[in-house]
């Protein structure tokens, strides 16, 4: 089995797809979020792993993104929930003090906002497509640039650590998830959580929302996250995501999803697994 993920090798994406592989796979790395969630579209890998939320910076909108508007074929079956630990990392010989910019993935770069300001605040901050690409950059520059990412990535581009442990909360933990196409079933069953997306209702009218979710509510389903994105049609409108408890199968969950249809233009089913073991 072909397993797409993040990279190049040493981001956290591909040590979630190691700490939760149902059995041997092929790991291959692709460049961008985007990129890995479509390669599964494709049939260019039979499944991938990828961010889709962080306990300090929210979800990942362009895992969002992707599979809402453009992997129309493409759906979560598993999830995966990491701690993440970022490292300040530079090639050898490069002080903290002498660091101009900061290279990483925009979410790490947010998730140490603290301590770029407080510690290297004499540099400017660059994005980059992963954390691992980022400590790649620095390895391979003469500037005295630093990253963002994991001691393995480190070690295995020829940097070294300047700091530990540098992100701005101590809990900082990242929701994984595995795509596979349409209709692959879940890791494990029974499914208990099922994601959704939906727009396309009299949002402008006080109390729409509402009783949207009163059809879940009524049915004592717990939703465990929603939130919105815009529909980009114009200002105002939006798209909603939700999370909640129970699988689509299950006759009352299936139920208030078919209730819903009926309030709305579009609910899509993102996908529907098992749910993470937390502890």
């Amino acid at each position: 089995m072909r397993v797409g993920f993040l990279g190049p090798s040493g981001t956290y994406a591909e040590e979630a797809l190691r700490a939760s592989a149902p059995g041997p796979v092929e790991e291959v790395p692709f460049a961008t979020v985007h990129e890995t969630v479509m390669a599964v579209q494709s049939g260019a890998v039979d499944r991938a792993v990828v961010p889709i939320e962080n306990s300090l910076e929210g979800s990942v909108t362009t895992t969002l993104d992707a599979l809402t508007s453009e992997a129309d074929h493409v759906r979560i079956v598993a999830e995966v929930v990491r701690p993440i630990s970022h490292s300040l990392v530079a090639r050898p010989g490069v002080a903290i003090g002498e660091v101009r910019r900061v290279l990483s993935h925009p979410q790490a770069l947010a998730q140490c906002r603290r301590f770029l300001r407080q510690e290297v605040a004499q540099a400017t901050l660059e994005s980059t497509g992963s954390t691992a690409e980022a400590i790649r950059t620095v390895a391979a520059s003469d500037e005295p640039l630093a990253a963002l990412g994991t001691p393995l990535a480190a070690e295995l581009y020829g940097c070294g650590v300047l700091a530990e442990a540098v992100e701005d909360g101590a809990e900082n933990l990242t929701r994984f998830v595995w795509l596979a196409p349409e209709g692959t079933p879940s890791h494990e069953t029974p499914a208990d959580k099922t994601s959704i997306v939906f727009w396309g209702f009299n949002d402008e009218s006080p109390g729409a929302l509402v009783r949207l979710l009163a059809e879940l509510a009524d049915r004592s389903i717990n939703l465990t996250k929603i939130e919105s994105r815009p529909r980009r049609v114009r200002l105002g409108h939006y798209m909603f995501f939700a999370d909640l408890e129970g699988g689509a199968g299950d006759s009352v969950v299936s139920e208030a999803l078919d209730a819903l249809r009926g309030h709305v233009e579009t609910l899509k089913i993102l996908g529907s697994y098992r749910a993470a073991n937390r502890s």
